[in-house]
């Protein structure tokens, strides 16, 4: 996943080497690793807060999250509240969700709120934690309880940062979590209908048509329906599960399976009966729900 703006914000840090090197002087010189300070030989207290700061971005640039992580929480250890513990405090957050400690970035990123929730960085800080729960969605076929936190935490950065620049990554964010946990109702359901429980496949393929409407598998789940009601000999919830799917989505092949599985036995696709179904389609052609 990306993190949009997020990039700018490491600056190039390759520069550190020479700061670093000048600033020890000969004395310093032979103790220095790699072209920079060891942390095991020079007491990080001997450097000023930027200078570790600039360690910090040089080993997120050298791909190496985790040291990058160390230095930004020494800075807090040594100088707190200064404006150099508030930058890596932040960069904190950053460093551990690159290095995938998702658990310590949403840590960082929660305190950042906390003690700075006026900030401008306070957005970003908010969707390094939403981003600390989406990265971690698993497949349809496991819980999704890390998919409902994703989504709570989308919704707030959404809802409390409209107008800033990772508002639109949440919106499209939220939206592809909100298809996953639709996935996982389909998939629930799709297995009942294959061992002939049609009830249990009937419950999970009405909360993908009712709470989740806008997702990519609304058409499916009508489908189902239309194949579950059959099996039960409830025609009249069948046919307006397809009338539904012809309203909507006649173009889609479940359209094209659904019409066939109908007008095959002898049905048509319209709204029959007083069911939970042709109140849907009612409400759909007054422009209610779609």
């Amino acid at each position: 996943m990306g993190f949009g703006g997020s990039a700018r914000r490491l600056s190039v840090a390759f520069v550190a080497v020479a700061a670093l090197g000048a600033c020890g002087g000969d004395q310093n010189a032979g103790r220095f690793t790699k072209g920079l300070f060891s942390r095991e030989e020079i007491p990080l207290e001997t450097y000023t807060p930027e200078q570790i700061f600039e360690r910090g971005e040089f080993e997120i640039n050298r791909k190496r999250p985790s040291d990058g992580a160390f230095y930004f929480a020494e800075i807090e250890r040594l100088y707190p509240y200064s404006e150099w513990a508030k930058r890596a405090l932040i960069m904190q957050a950053f460093a551990y969700h690159q290095d995938r400690d998702y658990e310590n970035s949403r840590s960082s990123a929660q305190r950042f709120i906390d003690f700075y929730p006026d900030d401008d960085d306070a957005a970003y800080a908010a969707y390094l934690l939403a981003l600390s729960y989406y990265d971690q969605i698993d497949d349809v076929g496991r819980d999704q309880g890390l998919t409902f936190q994703a989504l709570q935490s989308l919704r707030q950065v959404i809802e409390r940062y409209p107008d800033s620049e990772y508002a639109s990554a949440s919106i499209l964010k939220f939206d592809l979590a909100f298809d996953h946990l639709a996935g996982k109702e389909m998939e629930i359901g799709r297995y009942y209908l294959r061992r002939g429980h049609q009830a249990a496949s009937i419950n999970r393929f009405r909360v993908v048509v009712e709470d989740f409407q806008t997702t990519t598998h609304t058409a499916e789940a009508l489908h189902r329906l239309v194949e579950a009601y059959l099996a039960l000999g409830l025609t009249d919830e069948a046919q307006t599960a397809g009338a539904i799917l012809g309203y909507n989505y006649r173009s889609t092949e479940w359209y094209e399976d659904s019409y066939k599985l109908l007008t095959g036995r002898g049905l048509e696709l319209r709204s029959l009966g007083n069911n939970w179904l042709s109140g849907i389609y009612r409400e759909m052609v007054k422009g209610e729900w779609i």
